[in-house]
C-alpha cells in the first residue's frame, strides 16, 4: 500500500487530506508516496500555529533556541543513511552526494546554531548630548519557507535554521516534486521537545498551498528558492500585503577560461560544475567563454570527461556521476534547448539526445561548441547536462559576454594570472566568482544574486540577518 504523508501543524501530525498528490521516482516512474495537497484553511491553521507560538520563542534566549537546533541536527545524524536513501529516490540524485547533502544539513544546522551568541546590535553616535541610540536586532515574526526540488533537504536547513535562530516560526511548504524527506524531517522535530508551533510543514502544490502561503496575512517573510516565474508571481501576490521577500531565483553562470589557465583543472572544475545533480542546480557552469588559444585543448579535456559519465538509475547503482532529471517537463526543456542550439548552427561533440534508458527522464550529458551569445543555449537555463562553449579574443570579450545576461548569480574564471582574475573579479557582475575552482558556496559566505537570480541572499552573518528587522532606540538621559 502506497504511504500517505500527514501535515505537521501546531506539535501534531493533522488527520488525513481529502487531496493528495502522488510523488514518483524520476529514475523508474514508480509511485513513491502521497502527500497532501493542503488548501487555504489548512494553510491558514499552519500559520496561525506559528503566530501563536512566536512571541514566547521569540522571548527565550538565543542559546536555548539554538540548543533546539542542535538536538534536531542529532536526529538528522541519525537516520543519515535513510535521509540520504529518500532522497536518491525521489529526487534521482546519486547516493554519494544525497549522502552530503544530509551531513551538511546537520552541519548548517549546527553553523546556524552557533550564531546564537553572535547575534549584535549597534550602538550609535547621538548628536544630542547624554542620548546613546541603540540599533536592535529582532525577529521579523512568522517566515513561509517555499522548498525547491534540487537539494531539497539542505533547503529546509538553509530556511528554518536562521529562521529560528533569529527568534522566527516557519512554516514550510515543500516542492511537490520531492516532499518526503520534508515530511521525515518532521517526524524527526517531532521527536524533539521543540515547542509546537515553532516549526510546521504544509504539502501541496504551488498554484494552490504555495498561494495560500503567500498571500497570507499573518505572514512576514517569505523565502523562497526556485524559478524566476514563480519567484515573480510570489512577489505579486506577497505585495498585496506588503510582504517581504527573501528569493533565490534562476542562474546562467559563465565559466571563463583564459589561454594561460590550467587547462586540466579548468576542465575538471567545469565538469564537475556541469554536471552536479545533473545539471540541476542554480549556481552550475551553463556556458563557457574560452580564449581562441585554449579553446582546442579545453574542448578535448572536456570531451573526455563527458564521454566518460556514468548515468543512470541511482538507486541500484552507486559508482554513477549523474542520475535523471527530476521529471518529464525538465527533460522536453533540455531537449529543446539543444535541438534549438544545432538549428542556430552549433555543434554537438558528446551527447545531444535523450538518453537510451527503459525508464526514467535521462539526458545524455552533452558538449556543445560553436556556440555565439545571440543563441537561446547561451542565454537561457538550461538545467540538465548539457554545456555550450563560445570562443573570445579576450578577457575583456569575455566579461562582457559573461555579463549579458537577464541572471546574476555566479561566475567563475581560470587564469594563472593574478591580475586577470582580480580585473574579473572587479568587473564580473555577479553575486559570486570562483576563480580556479568549481561552483559550489560554502555556509560561512553570501549565498546571493543580481538581476533576476534573486532578491536578498543565504548563508553566513549576511544570511542570517536577512530573517531580522532592527529596532533604533534613543536614550535620552538627564
Amino acid at each position: 500500500m502506497t504511504k500517505l504523508y500527514k501535515n505537521y501543524i501546531d506539535g501534531a501530525f493533522t488527520p488525513d487530506a481529502t487531496e493528495v498528490v502522488d510523488v514518483f521516482n524520476p529514475a523508474t516512474g514508480a509511485l513513491l508516496a502521497k502527500i497532501p495537497n493542503s488548501d487555504e484553511a489548512t494553510v491558514a491553521q499552519a500559520v496561525a500555529a506559528a503566530r501563536r507560538a512566536q512571541p514566547a520563542w521569540g522571548k527565550l534566549a538565543p542559546i536555548e533556541r539554538a540548543n533546539y537546533l542542535r538536538k534536531i541536527s542529532a536526529k538528522v545524524r541519525e537516520r543519515r543513511t535513510e535521509l540520504a536513501k529518500i532522497i536518491v529516490a525521489e529526487q534521482g540524485k546519486i547516493q554519494q552526494l544525497a549522502q552530503v547533502e544530509v551531513d551538511f544539513t546537520a552541519d548548517y544546522i549546527d553553523y546556524m546554531a552557533e550564531w546564537a551568541r553572535r547575534l549584535e546590535g549597534e550602538v550609535l553616535t547621538s548628536d544630542r548630548a547624554n542620548e546613546n541610540i541603540f540599533l536592535f536586532r529582532k525577529p521579523i515574526g512568522v517566515v513561509a519557507g517555499i522548498l525547491p526540488w534540487n537539494f531539497p533537504f539542505f533547503l529546509i536547513a538553509r530556511k528554518l535554521a536562521p529562521a529560528l535562530v533569529t527568534g522566527n516560526t516557519i512554516v514550510i511548504k515543500p516542492s511537490e516534486e520531492t516532499p518526503i524527506n520534508a515530511f521525515e524531517f518532521a517526524k524527526l522535530v517531532a521527536e524533539t521537545d521543540l515547542p509546537k508551533g515553532v516549526f510546521n510543514l504544509v504539502g501541496g502544490v504551488g498554484r494552490s498551498t504555495g498561494e495560500a502561503l503567500c498571500s497570507n496575512p499573518n505572514v512576514d517573510l517569505i523565502t523562497f528558492t526556485g524559478s524566476v516565474a514563480t519567484g515573480s508571481r510570489i512577489m505579486q501576490t506577497a505585495g498585496r500585503n506588503l510582504t517581504r521577500v527573501n528569493l533565490e531565483l534562476g542562474g546562467k553562470a559563465p565559466a571563463i577560461v583564459l589561454a594561460d589557465a590550467n587547462l586540466d583543472l579548468a576542465a575538471k572544475a567545469i565538469y564537475d560544475s556541469r554536471v552536479i545533480n545533473t545539471g540541476q542546480v542554480c549556481n552550475c557552469a551553463e556556458r563557457v567563454y574560452v580564449e581562441r588559444g585554449a579553446h582546442e585543448a579545453l574542448v578535448d579535456r572536456l570531451a573526455a570527461h563527458f564521454k566518460a559519465t556514468r548515468y543512470g538509475d541511482p538507486s541500484v547503482r552507486d559508482d554513477l556521476h549523474m542520475g535523471p532529471l527530476v521529471n518529464q517537463i525538465g527533460l522536453d526543456k533540455v531537449s529543446a534547448l539543444v535541438e534549438q542550439a544545432k538549428r542556430d548552427g552549433a555543434t554537438i561533440i558528446t551527447g545531444g539526445k535523450r538518453a537510451n534508458l527503459e525508464q526514467g527522464f535521462h539526458y545524455e550529458p552533452t558538449l556543445i561548441v560553436d556556440a555565439r551569445a545571440d543563441m537561446d543555449i547561451m542565454r537561457k537555463e538550461i538545467f540538465g547536462p548539457v554545456l555550450p562553449i563560445q570562443v573570445v579574443d579576450g578577457l575583456d570579450e569575455a566579461i562582457a559576454l559573461s555579463n549579458d545576461s537577464e541572471y546574476g548569480l555566479t561566475s567563475s574564471i581560470f587564469t594563472s594570472n593574478i591580475n586577470s582574475a582580480i580585473h574579473a573579479a572587479r568587473e564580473l557582475r555577479f553575486g559570486e566568482t570562483y576563480i580556479n575552482r568549481e561552483h559550489f558556496e560554502a555556509m560561512q559566505g553570501f549565498h546571493a544574486g543580481r538581476r533576476k537570480s534573486g532578491i536578498g541572499g543565504a548563508d553566513g552573518k549576511h544570511g542570517l540577518y536577512e530573517f531580522t528587522e532592527t529596532h533604533v532606540v534613543y536614550l535620552q538621559t538627564p
